[in-house]
């Protein structure tokens, strides 16, 4: 799990490191040739060993030839994300999300974004958007959990501005931030 805040426990579907094979995997299912996976697993394998400026120069000298290509537009928008370029991977993503509707994965990356930015109620919409078209999306399913979390933690928090004397939203409000705080290490005896 990767955690996209110091408090905020969110999974991007396509993650140097954690899912370097789900890249691998999203980018070969659409792949129709040897040569394509090559330059995938080229732009992979950087992305895997944190060669990001590196991986993203690939991607680009890639799309300079085939710029509609969802694969690697997808694979660009990981590596700006890696290269903590939020807004530059946001529009990839909404753009991925916008001409090919149908792919669940820049939905969730996309939510992963705004989630970031405490953008709660457009992340909850791209994850709605990503479960509905895969419902077997277990990654996208605990984001959305998480995003719904945050969203009621809010309310209870705006709850509690407005009645500060309610035990029950206080006590909710605190719930939900133990299940959203990163877990504590394990201390070794």
């Amino acid at each position: 799990m990767m955690h996209a805040s110091t408090t905020l426990s969110f999974r991007p579907r396509l993650i140097p490191g954690l899912a370097a094979t789900a890249v691998l995997t999203f980018v070969l299912t659409l792949s129709a040739g040897a040569a394509r996976a090559d330059d995938y697993g080229d732009v992979n394998q950087l992305l895997k060993t944190g060669k990001y400026s590196e991986a993203l120069s690939k991607a680009d000298l890639y799309l300079a030839n085939k710029p509609r290509d969802p694969q690697m537009r997808f694979l660009k928008g990981v590596i700006l994300t890696d290269l903590g370029r939020p807004a530059d991977a946001t529009a990839v993503l909404l753009a991925l999300t916008q001409e090919y509707p149908e792919l669940p994965e820049p939905h969730n990356n996309l939510a992963a974004l705004y989630a970031q930015q405490g953008q709660y109620d457009k992340a909850r919409g791209s994850l709605e958007m990503a479960v509905r078209l895969n419902p077997g999306y277990a990654i996208a399913h605990e984001n959305l959990g998480d995003v719904y979390a945050r969203l009621a933690g809010q309310s209870y928090a705006r709850a509690l501005q407005l009645d500060g004397a309610s035990t029950s939203a206080n006590t909710k409000l605190t719930q939900v931030r133990a299940m959203l705080s990163p877990p504590a290490a394990a201390t070794r005896r």
